[in-house]
């Protein structure tokens, strides 16, 4: 984004390096650098796809003086942006869904009804979400941001069809953030948050009826077999990653591969978010060639279960978080809906 690349101009003392980054002792212009970047074990996914890009877009960016080393399991999932704070981890490719409890701003995109479609969730990203997000990454998570992205958009894989409102009544599902589990707390479901590791065994067991999750993701699982029923209910469809470094990391990098990392990051977050349909059209069709067909669940559906007497939980726990943290969290999504002309 362009306020990174402003920044990045204005220049930064050199820090103190942290643990965590590997630097030779050659003087500062001539300096390599090692970079451990945690990311979430999730093959076959769109996220993993573009966090695999990472080292050799790096690599290339600076003649191959910054090296960076994926590890998808040195920190668990939702250790992954505290470890970078920390400096357990100088990077990490992390999700902003996994501190919406913590700070609403990071779950906007999984209120009901809000961003429908990624063209939305890129308009709302580029007028001011992104770099209200980006202040707080570092602000809270002493984290520069480098890229943001998306997972493939979200479906509801389920044993059973779910098309309906009166399905969802009494369904076990897997969510992944507390917006979506208020959402079908209101509609009688039972939001049931697991880590994706205990999914595929959970569905085969029983101990869930169903799963949010990504397309691509859910499709590269081959959570069909298990769940069949394949649904997009648009119902928090955009569910957000950014790669994060440790700020102190970040400037002890000297400047000049710091603007050359920033520009393939910044291509490389453009690639995310404009390519996106073709990766989840490319699941969807995998899944027809497996005789699945993606269901879309008809607008007047939708509208039944994200009205407003069931959504309210959702944006509720949004506001009273928002005022324990000091902001009006009415104001902040009356803005997001002007933005979106809702």
């Amino acid at each position: 984004m362009l306020t990174r690349l402003l920044k990045l101009a204005a220049g930064a003392a050199v820090l103190a390096v942290p643990l965590a980054v590997s630097l030779s002792a050659t003087p500062a212009a001539a300096q390599d650098v090692d970079l451990t970047m945690g990311i979430l074990p999730s093959p076959n996914s769109l996220y993993l796809k573009m966090m695999e890009q990472v080292p050799d877009r790096v690599a290339k960016a600076t003649d191959g003086k910054v090296k960076v080393t994926l590890n998808d399991s040195l920190v668990g999932g939702t250790q992954i942006t505290a470890a970078v704070r920390d400096g357990r981890v100088p990077m990490s490719g992390a999700l902003h869904t996994y501190l919406a409890g913590e700070e609403p701003r990071m779950g906007v995109f999984n209120l009901p009804g809000l961003i429908n479609n990624m063209a939305e969730y890129t308009y709302l990203c580029e007028a001011f979400w992104c770099e209200d997000v980006e202040k707080l990454w570092e602000e809270q998570w002493n984290a520069v941001v480098l890229a943001e992205g998306a997972w493939c958009s979200q479906a509801l894989f389920s044993k059973e069809p779910i098309h309906t409102l009166e399905d969802f009544k009494g369904k076990k599902l897997r969510v992944h953030n507390p917006q979506t589990a208020a959402l079908m707390e209101a509609i009688g479901a039972k939001p049931a948050p697991l880590p994706l590791s205990e999914v595929a065994p959970a569905l085969e067991r029983g101990v869930i009826d169903g799963v949010f999750t990504s397309t691509c993701y859910g499709n590269g699982q081959e959570y069909w077999r298990l769940a069949p029923n394949v649904q997009n209910w648009k119902i928090g469809p955009i569910t957000g990653w950014v790669i994060i470094i440790n700020k102190d990391a970040w400037e002890a990098i000297p400047e000049d591969q710091r603007a050359a990392i920033q520009a393939e990051m910044d291509d490389l977050e453009h690639e995310a978010l404009y390519n996106f349909y073709s990766h989840v059209n490319e699941a969807v069709e995998n899944m027809k060639a497996n005789g699945v067909e993606l269901w879309t669940a008809p607008q007047s559906e939708v509208d039944r279960v994200t009205a407003e007497e069931y959504s309210q939980a959702s944006y509720q726990q949004f506001y009273d978080r928002a005022t324990e943290l000091g902001f009006d969290g009415e104001a902040y999504i009356q803005r997001a809906r002007e933005v979106l002309g809702k």
